[in-house]
């Protein structure tokens, strides 16, 4: 009777979760990331410091909320995106290496030997993506400079299902997807693959092999689909186009937004090139226009196509840059103290969270971590924070390592 019990309840656990996954896939709600690879400058992006001895020849620039000042670099989203954003001012963390503050920001937990842990964008794509979607849940864009160390981070111990389908060139048809034999030709391949494959598991190889097979068979159904069109912006109005931005960033996240309304549920666009060391305000100059364009161009097309509400956007990078100004002027790894962003999806727009010293070294209001906003982002999301996973070897593991949802940011 206590086994009958027993049994009877975990059936009755695992209907609660199949159930729970299904509302949240009909709630529509989708996540795009901005991650800006090698750590911005917050003194050059959202907390300049204009007239101080660290502020460099970086100014102000007002936005449209009162007594709220973005950088100079950022012209447009303080025009026309500063009532959607929630910036948060005092991010700190103690990670000042690029790996482990990317590893850190992308999961929610420290790297360790022992476990890969999922990326969030992994645990959207497994709680809110379609099983029957042609496409991937989870497409990072725009990562053709990223180290191969933080190339790495993406589905985690969740297996090769939810791991990030990569496209280097943001805006042009995926590379090795096209078919270069005919339909008929390249669908009897794939029968004669997946008996291979069968045989395999047969005799012996088990997951492995049903795990090659699923990835083999989604990557055919996707290279066969007509959805994959949502990568090619060329079907957009030049007008659109160019709304974004010609870079390759701004193409990105006008490539997000069409994804998304194929039924993506998790987009990263990343731009590259931010550990200043050298050459940082002009660097943050030309970055900061890309930026700008695409980020406020992203905000203002999922406003006026009624996608704003349900998309959660997230702006950030794995840490900010020191103070001082070297000589090459350049400015160092800086966790103590860095700058992130949110909009949509229920976030309140209009808002600044924390503050910093008024020589951006330090947190003087609202210290922020990185759960907390990961926290804050799944709970947006519908997501639960604390939902247990299990490893290959029988591990649990919760969705975020601590943290928690930032009071005031969400409605």
């Amino acid at each position: 009777m206590v086994g009958g019990a027993g049994a009877a309840s975990l059936i009755g656990w695992q209907s609660d979760v199949s159930l729970r996954a299904d509302e949240l896939r009909k709630s529509g709600k989708a996540c795009i990331l901005l991650w800006m690879d090698g750590g911005p400058s917050h003194f050059e992006t959202f907390d300049p410091k204009p007239g101080t001895r660290t502020g460099g020849p970086t100014q102000a620039w007002l936005t449209t909320i009162p007594g709220v000042q973005y950088s100079q670099n950022l012209p447009a989203l303080a025009a026309k995106a500063a009532d959607k954003l929630c910036v948060i001012r005092s991010m700190t963390s103690k990670e000042g290496d690029h790996y482990r503050a990317t590893y850190l920001s992308q999961t929610g937990y420290l790297p360790t030997p022992a476990i890969k842990h999922p990326a969030f964008g992994a645990h959207v794509a497994m709680q809110l993506g379609s099983l029957d979607s042609e496409l991937p849940s989870f497409v990072s864009l725009g990562d053709l400079e990223r180290s191969p160390a933080a190339k790495s981070i993406g589905g985690g111990f969740f297996g090769a299902n939810v791991a990030p389908f990569y496209v280097a060139a943001p805006g042009m048809p995926p590379d090795n997807v096209a078919i270069r034999t005919s339909e008929e030709r390249f669908r009897r391949r794939m029968s004669l693959l997946s008996r291979v494959d069968r045989e395999f598991e047969e005799n012996g190889a088990g997951p492995t092999a049903v795990i090659h097979r699923d990835v083999c068979t989604a990557a055919a159904r996707m290279a066969l689909s007509p959805t994959m069109s949502a990568f090619d912006v060329s079907q957009e109005p030049m007008t659109t186009r160019a709304a974004y931005g010609q870079s390759e960033f701004g193409q990105g996240c006008l490539v997000a937004r069409r994804l998304l309304e194929a039924g993506v549920p998790f987009v990263q666009v990343t731009l590259p090139g931010w550990d200043t060391h050298n050459k940082c305000f002009e660097t943050c100059q030309k970055l900061g226009g890309q930026l700008d364009h695409g980020f406020s161009a992203l905000l203002s097309d999922l406003e006026q196509r009624g996608m704003l509400d349900s998309t959660l956007v997230i702006w950030m990078g794995e840490f900010g840059r020191t103070p001082e100004i070297t000589r090459a002027t350049g400015r160092g790894h800086h966790p103590d103290a860095y700058s992130a962003a949110m909009a949509g999806c229920g976030v309140k727009g209009g808002q600044i969270i924390g503050a910093t010293c008024p020589l951006g070294a330090e947190v003087v209001d609202r210290p922020v971590s990185v759960p907390d906003v990961l926290r804050t982002a799944a709970t947006a999301l519908g997501l639960d924070p604390d939902l247990e996973h299990e490893t290959s070897v029988g591990r649990p593991i919760v969705t975020l390592d601590g943290g928690t949802v930032l009071d005031g940011v969400l409605g």
